[in-house]
């Protein structure tokens, strides 16, 4: 008897009024298939770097603190520590999230999730699934 894999199509659909939240979303399901373990806080600058476009400057710093009931300390630790993981880069001297992983949340954002089984059958897909990947 021949091992055939299929594929499981699933859609699912939320409806977000926010870009940060969009975002929030977006940067917790990147954590998860990635296990990068990053904690919500993490998470919630991450989002609102990548919508703002740079932590840097000191009044987006204190908007962030006042939105999410933070100190700077704390920014500076999350940064510190996302830059030694690559999720934050410093780019013209300002600290941004590493434009590959950035993408406009004022759209609409549809993800393609991929997840392969390993096995001699797979080289095919697995090929396919690192073109996907290029195209991001």
């Amino acid at each position: 008897m021949e091992n055939t894999k299929t594929v499981v199509v699933q859609r699912l659909q939320k409806s977000l009024d926010d870009e940060y939240i969009i975002a929030e979303k977006y940067y917790s399901i990147l954590s998860a298939l990635n296990d990068l373990q990053l904690t919500r806080r993490e998470i919630e600058l991450i989002a609102y770097t990548a919508v703002r476009g740079t932590i840097s400057y000191a009044n987006t710093r204190a908007e962030f603190c006042k939105k999410y009931e933070t100190t700077t300390a704390t920014i500076n630790n999350i940064v510190s520590k996302l830059k030694k993981v690559g999720i934050f880069v410093k780019e013209a001297g300002k600290i941004r999230v590493n434009p590959v992983i950035v993408v406009d949340f004022r759209k609409d954002l549809s993800l393609v999730v991929k997840l392969i089984h390993d096995g001699k059958n797979s080289e095919e897909t697995n090929n396919q699934g690192e073109a996907d990947k290029e195209a991001l």
